[in-house]
C-alpha cells in the first residue's frame, strides 16, 4: 500500500495558543495516533521543536554550509508529522480531515514515492 506524510501545518507567528489548548489538541492528536494503530495504519509520526532549534546544511561548493534555523523565513512551519499506509489517496485525506480536528490548523497530506514510480 502506498505511504503518505501528514503534515501538521503550524503558523510561525500570531496570537499563540490559548491556555490548556496545546494539552487539549495532544491529547486528541494521541487518541488519533492510537486509532490509526488500531486500525492498522499507523507507520510512524511524531512533534517537531521550534523552527529555532533547526539546523539546515547547505552544499556551497565543495563543502557544506551549517546554518542556524529553518530552511526558509515562512509564515508556516512543520509543528509535526504522520506517516501512515493507506490503500490510496482517499483514505489518506480521509485520515487527514480527522487530523485537522485533532490539531485544529491546516494538514498537508502528500504521497511518498513508491518504487513502482
Amino acid at each position: 500500500m502506498p505511504q503518505y506524510l501528514m503534515t501538521v501545518v503550524e503558523p510561525s507567528t500570531g496570537p499563540g495558543l490559548e491556555p490548556g489548548q496545546l494539552e487539549q489538541i495532544m491529547k486528541d492528536v494521541d487518541a488519533l495516533h492510537h486509532e490509526m494503530h488500531e486500525a492498522g495504519v499507523w507507520v510512524f509520526g511524531g512533534g517537531l521543536r521550534p523552527p529555532h532549534t533547526a539546523t539546515t546544511l547547505r552544499p556551497a561548493d565543495d563543502d557544506v554550509l551549517v546554518v542556524d534555523g529553518p530552511f526558509a523565513e515562512g509564515k508556516e512551519h512543520a509543528g509535526g508529522f504522520s506517516i501512515i499506509d493507506v490503500p490510496d489517496l482517499d483514505a489518506a485525506l480521509a485520515w487527514g480531515r480527522k487530523l485537522v480536528a485533532a490539531t485544529t490548523i491546516p494538514i498537508e497530506v502528500r504521497p511518498f514515492y513508491d518504487s513502482e514510480s
